[in-house]
This record gives C-alpha cells, sequence and structure tokens, in this order.
C-alpha cells in the first residue's frame, strides 16, 4: 500500500536526514524538496531574502506533484512552514501525514552555521521561526524530538503511526 509523508519544519531542524531514514525504513522513495525549488527562489535564499507565500507556491506545488507521482509511497522534505502550505500539499498530493522532528533555537543555529554545502543561510532563521506554524490537532501530525538519533527518530514516528516496511496505516 503506499503513502505519503512529508518530514517539516524550519532548516536545520534534520528534516533531509529524518527522511531519508524514515524512505528507508519503509522501502519507499525518498524526495528531497531543496531540489524542488525553483533557481530563482534558491537565489533569493542564498542571497538572505526570505520566501513569500508566492514565491513558495511552485515550490509546494513541486513537491506535492512529485509525493503525488511515486507510485509506492514517498517520503518528501519539506519545510511546510505555514498550514495553507500543508493545506496545498494535501490538496494536490492527498492524503499525507507530517511529521516535525523540534530542537531549539540554539541547536538549528549551529547545525545552520556548521553547513558549508547549502544555500540556505544563518540569517533566515529567525525568519522561517516567525513563519513556523505548528501542525493543529485537527492536522495528521507526528511530533518527534529532533535530538534523538536518527535511528530512535524513525522508530518513534513508526510507533506512532504503527508503520512497518510496505505498510501504511493511516
Amino acid at each position: 500500500m503506499s503513502g505519503r509523508i512529508v518530514v517539516m519544519g524550519v532548516s536545520g531542524c534534520g528534516k533531509s536526514t529524518l527522511a531519508q531514514g524514515l524512505a528507508d525504513a519503509l522501502g519507499w522513495t525518498f524526495i528531497e524538496g531543496d531540489l524542488l525549488h525553483p533557481p530563482e527562489n534558491v537565489a533569493r535564499m542564498a542571497a538572505g531574502i526570505a520566501l513569500d507565500d508566492a514565491a513558495r507556491h511552485p515550490f509546494l506545488c513541486n513537491v506535492a506533484d512529485a509525493l503525488r507521482a511515486a507510485p509506492a509511497g514517498a517520503v518528501a522534505a519539506c519545510s511546510a512552514l505555514k498550514r495553507s502550505y500543508r493545506d496545498l500539499v494535501r490538496a494536490r498530493a492527498g492524503e499525507v501525514v507530517f511529521v516535525l522532528p523540534t530542537v531549539t533555537r540554539q541547536t538549528l543555529a549551529a547545525r545552520m552555521e556548521q553547513r558549508s554545502d547549502h544555500f540556505m543561510p544563518a540569517s533566515l532563521l529567525n525568519s522561517q521561526l516567525a513563519t513556523l506554524e505548528l501542525p493543529g490537532s485537527d492536522e495528521d501530525a507526528v511530533t518527534v524530538d529532533g535530538d534523538l538519533s536518527v535511528a530512535a527518530q524513525v522508530a518513534a514516528v513508526l510507533r506512532a503511526r504503527s508503520w512497518t516496511r510496505g505498510s501504511y496505516a493511516a
């Protein structure tokens, strides 16, 4: 049975690492959302300019379309900071479970400062935190401690949803 998961959150929270771990554990496709940004978005962020809703729209559509196109389940890393962004992804991709790894602002800043190969500068962290809307109780979402090892985070998500390799019980 196929399924769709988006590991969401601000830059530096561990989205890509956790998404890859979940995809591996479930035997699903991993989708790196950063690769789905239009070039102008990457240029804006690299210049320290936060994206507005209009700039995020094509990116979110690209992520949703990639999720929908995966034949046997997919896990995407995508910030999905606002509820309206998550609603757009759900509207285009169908049923999606969102997973949010949470860490402190200090951890986020340290992780962002340590990255030398990423277009998102640490100067945009405050903007991302200001934009973040935590999933509502009516959203299909799982929150995990992003300070745990990746294996422990994956295990926590799988336990929370009773998922096993090749299964999907939303």
